[in-house]
């Protein structure tokens, strides 16, 4: 049996896997401190003091205000009182009270009481978050190094295996948490094994693409990580309000097990020994391969990766710039409900638009650098440098407008635009390791620069809750706007090193 387009099929299953990764690794973002906003009919004015008094953040002056007391007219008309606890109600009305509850995951283990909402709780929350991440990334960044040098060793179709049966049971397993050291056991579980796709699609695309179609094929393995972030507000957060948190991980966790099956199924070997792909695509994509990576490299060491300055491209470039992404995927509910106060629901139908975007950018990124290649005839380099610096010029403008969104839609607007530049550059800077190196050193640098981005994502996510006290976002955006220049500079004063 033949199969037409067979590197497309190996390509849309990578996408598959990445979309539930994000999926995933979004469980305990939208589960973690979660606001839901309810309407409750008062009976008589004792029914009033029967409700918590919980508060809700008011953005304009960064305060917690207490909940108001509504009167819902026979008109239509409606009147707001501050302060529900009345003595007597108008005739002719219904009296409702609304407010905001808080609840998730660090409410029902304990870490503090939904009845005392204050900034110091919320200052508090948000650290022992950040810590948590701060785990899950330490291991992540481990594994992306380890991930590099398995793939290398066992090949792309065993190590995206090993890498979802790892990260799926431990999601699975984040259901049984019961406090602060078993949740942050589990994700850091979680983070050995979600590592892998990323050095592992740097090295898959490398085997099943042409050099004028590497980055596009990058491109859609970005999409595939903003699509999985776009669609997670609204699944988490559904399965949530319909299950609960320890179930919600269970049916998310089990999704990456399941995927096995089809991936073992279809992707059998390499393009050069695979049963189902025509001669026609196999000569595609063995006479598209760049010079480089038609070498006999038997590939590299950590040393000597480490030693080669034009690594560094790689390194420092994501070092600086990969923080972006995480500031968004990590805290983006955060930034949401302080800045704006949505809940859940309205979270859930807003946090998937800067994903969206960050989506497009990532496949049009793509094929812009293989459209500079393939039609204008610049050199693999020229065409990813050129790339980068174009998403970074669409990214940064979009950061700094976003510290004067007055709007949720605008905010989440602008964060599309933030992120699709983001996507435009970050897939060129992944695919550098393929176009520099060939197949057993691929991995390992694109391991190495994983394992960068990670270590400069630790250093963001411990600042941002104390550069965002009081709920005050401004920093939060600063420092997003800080990392684009640095990282633009490393890739190309580094890539200036290399030949390709």
């Amino acid at each position: 049996m033949k199969v037409k387009g067979m590197r497309w099929w190996v390509l849309g299953l990578v996408v598959l896997i990445t979309i539930i990764n994000y999926l995933d690794r979004g469980t305990l973002n939208y589960m973690w401190n979660v606001t839901s906003k309810h309407k409750y009919e008062l009976v008589d004015a004792s029914a009033a003091n029967k409700i918590p008094p919980y508060a809700i953040f008011d953005s304009s002056s960064s305060k917690y205000k207490f909940n108001k007391y509504t009167l819902f007219n026979v008109d239509g008309s409606i009147k707001v009182v501050e302060d529900y606890r009345v003595s007597q109600f108008d005739d002719g009305a219904k009296k409702m009270i609304l407010y905001a509850q808080k609840e998730g995951i660090a409410y029902d283990l304990g870490f503090a009481d939904p009845n005392s909402m204050h900034v110091e709780i919320d200052n508090m929350l948000k650290k022992k978050y950040a810590l948590i991440n701060i785990f899950f990334l330490i291991a992540y960044g481990i594994s992306q190094m380890l991930s590099g040098k398995l793939y290398d060793r066992i090949g792309t179709r065993k190590g995206f295996v090993v890498s979802a049966i790892i990260w799926g049971t431990a999601d699975m397993l984040t259901s049984f948490a019961r406090g602060i050291t078993s949740l942050s056991f589990f994700r850091v579980m979680l983070g050995l094994g979600e590592a892998g796709p990323w050095p592992g699609s740097a090295k898959s695309n490398a085997e099943w693409f042409p050099a004028k179609e590497r980055a596009f094929a990058q491109g859609f393995f970005g999409a595939g990580g903003s699509l999985g972030s776009a669609v997670a507000p609204f699944v988490i957060s559904m399965f949530y309000i319909a299950f609960g948190w320890k179930n919600t991980f269970f049916l998310v966790g089990s999704l990456g097990l399941v995927w096995i099956i089809p991936w073992l199924i279809i992707n059998k070997k390499t393009p050069k020994d695979h049963p189902w792909i025509t001669e026609e695509e196999k000569q595609h994509i063995l006479s598209g391969q760049t010079a480089v990576a038609n070498t006999n490299d038997k590939g590299k060491s950590w040393g000597e990766l480490l030693q080669d300055k034009k690594s560094y491209a790689v390194i420092l470039g994501r070092f600086f710039l990969d923080p972006i992404w995480w500031m968004f995927v990590v805290w983006l509910p955060n930034y949401l409900n302080g800045r704006f106060n949505l809940d859940i629901k309205e979270i859930a139908v807003s946090a998937w638009v800067p994903f969206l975007g960050a989506g497009i950018g990532a496949i049009i990124g793509g094929r812009y650098s293989g459209w500079l290649i393939s039609k204008k005839g610049y050199t693999a380099l020229k065409a990813r440098r050129t790339a980068i610096i174009t998403g970074a010029c669409i990214a940064l403008p979009a950061m700094i407008a976003t510290i004067y969104a007055t709007t949720p839609l605008l905010a989440v607007i602008l964060l599309g635009v933030l992120l699709g530049g983001f996507q435009f550059s970050i897939v060129n800077i992944q695919t550098l390791p393929g176009d520099f190196h060939s197949g057993k050193t691929v991995g390992s640098l694109a391991g190495i620069g994983g394992m960068a981005a990670v270590l400069g994502t630790i250093g963001t996510t411990f600042l941002i809750p104390y550069i965002t006290t009081g709920n005050n976002w401004t920093p939060f955006f600063v420092m997003g706007a800080l990392l684009v220049p640095l990282s633009m500079v490393s890739i190309f004063y580094f890539s200036n090193k290399s030949k390709t």
